[in-house]
């Protein structure tokens, strides 16, 4: 009889983390809270005010609907990862992401109805289950394809970002299967050179007339999503690997925790603002968000001392392992 159980002596020792991943995934959550800071701060119908207009103010260039495709990605690509790992330690992984999904479900419906309508994670869950979950049992050429073609429709239909989380789904799921995720680190070339293209053709795009409608808007936002993206990787292949793993990393590795915990941090401080978030300064929004971040990564680093997870992290683990997880760093 098949058991999901692992005892963590029996299991295989964990795969090692791919570091930048853990990097860009933090760079990804500081550019989603800028985003966010507003719409929270609202309480109101956070839809509306995830999408504001493109023109004019500097966040609406270059930071809404820029980094939650990094982070759509990321979530394909870990799922996936995940899955290979399970799939050496258990007898059905399937059943343990089936798990890990539903966990993930809770969290994110008891984040939106206690505290933020915007939550995200109640789509990454459900988009999960029906779309990614899936996905497991198909090849990969399939994903690949079903990627593009989701990813389109969305654009086409001008479906705005959420409508763009099953596509970007994929794309992690398909590019973790191909072997691209696991030389990401091997090389500087590539995403330089796609760093490049991305830049120019989201720059001819915005310059382009009726930047403001939805579709250019979002093609531009994967344009600046994937340049972003691939800049990070080309700087830590330089010196200043250094300082973006001391920046990004304690936030990435604890994203989970930090999404929630910036939703509290973004309302207390919105009560000590007092004036009403839709008339603050891209500065007042800025410093904000750069104060959270800041508590937020303090908090982090001093955590990681002692712990290999940030807390909300290892409960997820526990819940989808069915086994209490060593906490504390070796």
């Amino acid at each position: 009889m098949a058991h999901e159980h692992v005892s963590p002596r029996d299991a295989p020792p964990a795969r090692s983390r791919i570091s930048a991943l853990d990097v860009v995934r933090g760079f990804a959550l500081c550019g989603i809270l800028l985003a966010n800071v507003v719409p929270i701060a609202q309480t109101g119908d956070a839809f509306a005010a995830a999408a504001p207009d493109s023109g004019g103010d500097w966040l609406g260039v270059l930071v809404h609907q820029r980094f939650f495709p990094i982070f759509s990605l990321l979530f394909g690509v870990g799922f996936s990862l995940l899955l290979e790992s399970a799939a050496e330690r258990v007898d059905r992984p399937r059943l343990l992401l089936l798990r890990r999904l539903l966990v993930l479900l809770a969290i994110g419906l008891a984040h939106m109805f206690l505290l933020w309508r915007g939550d995200i994670l109640t789509v990454y869950a459900v988009v999960g289950l029906v779309v990614l979950l899936p996905s497991t049992w198909l090849p990969r050429w399939a994903v690949a394809g079903s990627a593009v073609a989701l990813i389109a429709v969305s654009l086409i239909i001008q479906g705005g970002h959420f409508s763009m989380v099953p596509g970007l789904f994929l794309l992690g799921s398909a590019l973790t299967r191909y072997g691209v995720i696991g030389r990401v680190e091997g090389s500087t070339r590539v995403p330089a050179a796609l760093c490049l293209i991305f830049a120019v053709s989201a720059v001819f795009l915005h310059r382009l007339p009726g930047t403001g409608d939805v579709f250019t808007f979002t093609v531009t936002g994967l344009l600046q999503a994937g340049a972003y993206t691939c800049a990070v990787l080309v700087l830590l292949r330089t010196p200043a690997r250094r300082v973006l793993q001391a920046v990004f990393t304690p936030l990435g590795r604890m994203a989970l925790t930090n999404y929630l915990t910036a939703t509290v941090l973004v309302l207390l401080i919105a009560r000590l603002v007092g004036d009403a978030p839709a008339t603050w300064s891209s500065a007042t929004v800025t410093s904000i968000a750069g104060g959270v971040l800041l508590v937020q990564w303090l908090w982090s680093a001093l955590w990681l001392r002692r712990f290999r997870q940030g807390p909300l992290e290892w409960l997820w683990r526990r819940a989808t392992w069915g086994h209490r997880p060593s906490a504390r760093s070796s």
